[in-house]
């Protein structure tokens, strides 16, 4: 193995390799590390909300709740993770040189093609579901395009690009599956608390940017921890889940859900107890509060769904 030249200044870190190997080769485990299985699961655990607060059963729809499933998860979700990449692929070779495109081991153009497929494949499945999961797959799709892609690039905006990924990653799959069960748009109560979590989940997005610091500044990309500062950040994001929780506590208290409004209300007691951990080391702690805190804020999705759905 060749040494390194002795010099009395620090050598220039090489740039991340953006471009495969001649014989690098399209394989099956790198495209499923390009569309991130571990990001299914919001939209899926959202849909199955919207599912559970429709208050219908199962019987005669179960083919459309496991269409549902795999639109909001596996094709949508991950659709949005390959348009994600592919056009964050130089900002990734800075803060993750590692991931599939920046590394070569998707080769050419195969980041913008696997997009495209499975934005056709999103389509068609939509188009089976019926007419309003249609439409709201070509939403969720047409966000997923604007969040990463030129001109609009939402997630260049610090609070846009938060705010985008929350209305469709809970807000649009939530309402998905509540379309799905009911074969029609659900009641007004229903829309108001998917919405109400869909704000909040702005929160959970800006925790997600903690790791992208670096990347982000250089590629000029405006996320709050570059605007307002990792500490700042991290009590806007906590601000933010608490006070939109709280608007549901109240919500479904109002309409006589006591035990749902009870249960929201002891997870968000829970979260507030972790969040000092998050804030005295944002950067550190994000990982660790995205387990703990994110995981309590999605029982109490649930909670929120059973009370709706007449179950609790």
């Amino acid at each position: 193995m060749e040494q390194p030249v002795p010099t009395t200044r620090s050598a220039p870190v090489p740039p991340a390799r953006t471009t495969p190997t001649p014989h690098a080769r399209l394989r099956l485990r790198d495209v499923l590390q390009l569309l991130k299985p571990i990001t299914w699961f919001p939209p899926m655990w959202a849909f199955m909300c919207g599912a559970v607060s429709s208050g219908a059963g199962l019987e005669g729809r179960w083919w459309f709740v496991a269409g549902g499933v795999l639109l909001a998860g596996p094709l949508v979700c991950g659709t949005s993770q390959a348009v994600n990449d592919w056009f964050d692929r130089h900002v990734d070779a800075i803060n993750e040189p590692d991931r599939p495109i920046p590394s070569g081991r998707i080769p050419g153009r195969w980041g913008l093609y696997i997009a495209c497929l499975m934005s056709l494949i999103s389509t068609g499945v939509g188009w089976l579901l019926g007419p309003i999961v249609f439409v709201a797959a070509l939403v969720g799709l047409a966000f997923a395009w604007a969040y990463s892609a030129p001109p609009f690039r939402f997630k260049a905006n610090g609070l846009l690009g938060p705010l985008v990924c929350g209305l469709t990653y809970e807000g649009l799959s939530w309402f998905t599956g509540a379309t799905v069960m009911l074969g029609a748009a659900p009641s007004v109560e229903v829309v108001l608390i998917l919405f109400m979590y869909s704000l909040g989940a702005h929160g959970i997005m800006v925790l997600n940017d903690f790791k992208a610091v670096e990347g982000d500044r250089r590629a000029g990309l405006t996320s709050l921890p570059v605007t307002m500062g990792v500490d700042q950040a991290a009590r806007f994001a906590c601000t933010t889940m608490a006070s939109l929780q709280i608007v549901v506590i109240c919500l479904l208290a109002l309409w006589g859900y006591g035990l749902s409004a009870l249960i929201v209300t002891g997870v968000l007691v829970a979260q507030i107890a972790a969040m000092p951990r998050l804030i005295r080391d944002p950067a550190g702690q994000a990982p660790w509060y995205n387990g703990v805190g994110v995981t309590l804020y999605v029982l109490g999705m649930l909670a929120a769904a059973l009370g709706l759905g007449g179950y609790i």
